[in-house]
């Protein structure tokens, strides 16, 4: 049974992409003028885009989209696609007479989760990430989809995963996380 998240009166939303051939995917936050960002980068090798932006003290206060993506380092190149898609929009910060999307960005390993990475002189990432905020809403998938497509937790299914609130202010605050850890797993 598909699992499915939501954020209650968020727009324009989350959208996943994902290639079963290549057993990787992207999922992009699609945000709206007033959202602000934050960022905890953990891991033994973090891979990120922008996400120097999300500091307090730095200039820039909005973003207009986060993607998270599969691939490793391959995967920083979504943000690229999600940009391109913002652009065709009109979104994104005025600079000049320019605009310019501003897409944070992180990746995870699923370089060796059995998927054909033999895709040629460039990686598909840019266009799953154009294919991701394309299909954008407010209800989406959790799971094996989007980044958590390839996700794996020493040789379990990893995935995508949501949790968010509505307060009573109407501010909604929200979690997205793919998960892709290492080390050992204990159920039960």
């Amino acid at each position: 049974m598909a699992k499915h998240g939501r954020y209650p009166g968020f727009q324009p939303g989350v959208g996943n992409a994902s290639d079963a051939r290549l057993k990787s995917g992207v999922t992009t936050v699609l945000c709206d003028a007033s959202t602000v960002a934050g960022v905890q980068i953990l891991g033994g090798a973090p891979g990120t885009r922008e996400t120097d932006l999300l500091e307090p003290h730095n200039s820039v206060d909005v973003v207009h989209a986060v993607v998270l993506s599969g691939g490793s380092a391959f995967g920083l190149d979504a943000a690229s696609g999600v940009q391109a898609a913002l652009r065709e929009r009109g979104i994104g910060l005025e600079v000049g007479g320019f605009r310019v999307p501003i897409v944070p960005s992180a990746i995870l390993f699923d370089l060796r989760n059995g998927g054909d990475k033999d895709w040629g002189r460039y990686p598909p990432y840019r266009e799953l990430g154009y294919e991701a905020a394309q299909t954008a809403t407010a209800d989406f998938q959790l799971g094996t989809i989007g980044a958590g497509t390839g996700a794996l937790t020493s040789g379990l299914k990893g995935g995508l995963g949501s949790a968010s609130t509505l307060l009573d202010n109407g501010v909604i605050i929200g979690a997205l996380a793919a998960v892709n850890p290492t080390g050992s797993v204990t159920t039960g």
